[in-house]
Parts: C-alpha cells; structure tokens; sequence
C-alpha cells in the first residue's frame, strides 16, 4: 500500500447504497468461512440469540410460536428460522446474501428441516403490511444498515397489531472499546457519541465492509419513533463457564462489560397501518 491510499480501516461516512453493496459482498465471500468457524455453536437448527450463548428455548422472547408467522430479518444461514419452524412456526428468513442462503439450503437438506429463504434487503421487505405476527433477529441487519430508523419502521409494516419484535445487536457501550478479546479491548478508544461507520475499504477506497453504530438512547428512538413500544431490553451476562471467544466477544471482557443488547419490542394492538417509505438513497 502507497502513503497516498487510504487507510485500510477508518471511521468515515457511508450511505444506503454503500452500505449495502459492502456489506452484501463481504458476508458472500466470507460465509463458508463464518459458518465453519461458528456453525457448531450455532447448530444446525437452533436459536442463539448472542454469543453471550443465550438461546431461545431457554429466553423464551418470542413467546409461543406455534401457528404464528414469524419473520427473521437477516437469518444467515437460516439456524434460528429452522428451530422456529420444528416449533411449529411459519417462520420464513431474508438475508442480503445470496452465499448464506445456499449453505442455509444446504443445512435444510442436513437437518431436515426446510426454512423458505429470500434475498432481500431488510430496508424494503418484500412483504405486505401485516403480514407477520412475529418478527426477529440475531444479530442480523440491524448493525449493518445505514438507516436502522428505516428497518424499525419496515419492521413495524409488516407485523401484525399485538405483533412482537425482537433483535440482539452489539451493545452500544462496544463501539468506545477496541474490538480486541483481551485486556487490550477494555479500554476506550472511542467516542461512544460518534456515530460515523466503522469502515474496512481497498486500497482504492472502496469500502468492503461497513457497520453502524447508534447510541442506546438512539435504538429506543428508533423504536418509539416506529411506533412500537420496547417493554424489555437485556444485557445477557457472560456465562462462568462458558470459555469461548467469538471475534472481540471473549470471558475476558464479558464478564466486565456487556457485549449484547436485546430489545423486546411490540406493535400496539391498536396500531394503525404503517406505510412503506422508499429507502433513502445518498
């Protein structure tokens, strides 16, 4: 790399259709990899909501599923959809990736149990106005949009009056901390209140992966601003004896600061339809 390239790394501004394209690329080209490296701890058909290592059958944040239509926005590989659907669900899964999807089809074969998929972006769902009675997420779209007020208020359009939403995301607190595993990554280096993209780009410049980051008063805007009512929010505790380390999820740091934030939200029974909005385009 010349000293005139930019930096591989930076914090710097990107829009809808960056976004997009980045990340769309990245989680194609890296999925074999993610779910080698992950795929036993998130199982075949199972519901993780963290790598905190808390699962649905034990957190019950859905509530019964049985007979309910279920939407998992950004569902990977499809391992939550399928556990929602051998518990009786109409659970479907989008994802902005067509290379997840495939290994998603493939676990259908292995597992027996098939999730209907679709490519789709979680800021225009390609799905009528309440269509769902329940809508989740695992640490999916959420972070890697640039507009996640968009994504609460597609949320909210599809579900059901009296319809629940949940999503696990990447505690806020994480953005100030590197995203280092060991003592190194309990230490601040940034500014919690600076909401520019984390950016890894080519040497051209062009971004290859972009995440964002939004304060914890920023998500319960978003969420009020949708019109949905958050009734619960957790911060899951690491484990004692759990001993895994996930990216800059480790014991190390989890048992000093939480790494998982999950919003348990709901469409008020008495809510009146919430109209699509064209997706900003920068």
């Amino acid at each position: 790399m010349s000293e005139d390239s930019p930096p591989l790394v930076t914090h710097r501004a990107a829009g809808t259709e960056e976004t997009r394209a980045a990340n769309r690329s990245w989680w194609d080209s890296e999925a074999e990899h993610y779910q080698g490296m992950h795929g036993s701890f998130l199982g075949d058909a199972d519901f993780l909501w963290c790598p905190e290592g808390l699962r649905e059958s034990e957190a019950g944040l859905l509530g019964p599923v049985a007979g309910r239509r279920v939407l998992e926005v950004g569902c990977g590989a499809g391992q939550c959809g399928r556990w929602l659907r051998a518990q009786g669900a109409e659970a479907v899964g989008i994802d902005l990736s067509m290379a997840q999807l495939r290994i998603s089809q493939a676990l259908d074969a292995r597992s027996g149990t098939r999730l209907p998929v679709a490519v789709a972006d979680a800021l225009a769902l390609p799905f009528a106005e309440a269509s769902f009675d329940v809508a989740c997420s695992a640490y999916g779209a959420v972070p890697f949009v640039a507009d996640p007020a968009a994504l609460m208020r597609e949320v909210a359009r599809v579900l059901r009056p009296g319809g629940r939403w949940v999503f696990a995301t990447t505690h806020p607190l994480r953005w100030a901390l590197p995203d280092d595993p060991g003592p190194a990554g309990l230490v601040v280096r940034h500014s919690y209140f600076d909401r520019t993209p984390y950016v890894e780009q080519d040497e051209a410049g062009r971004a290859r992966y972009v995440e964002h980051h939004r304060t914890m008063s920023d998500r319960v805007r978003d969420i009020v601003a949708a019109g949905l009512v958050l009734a619960d929010l957790l911060e899951p505790e690491w484990p004692e004896e759990l001993r895994r380390v996930w990216g800059g999820w480790s014991p190390t740091r989890g048992r000093l600061v939480p790494g998982t934030a999950i919003f348990v939200c709901h469409k008020p029974a008495s809510a009146r339809p919430v109209p699509r909005r064209a997706p900003p385009r920068r």
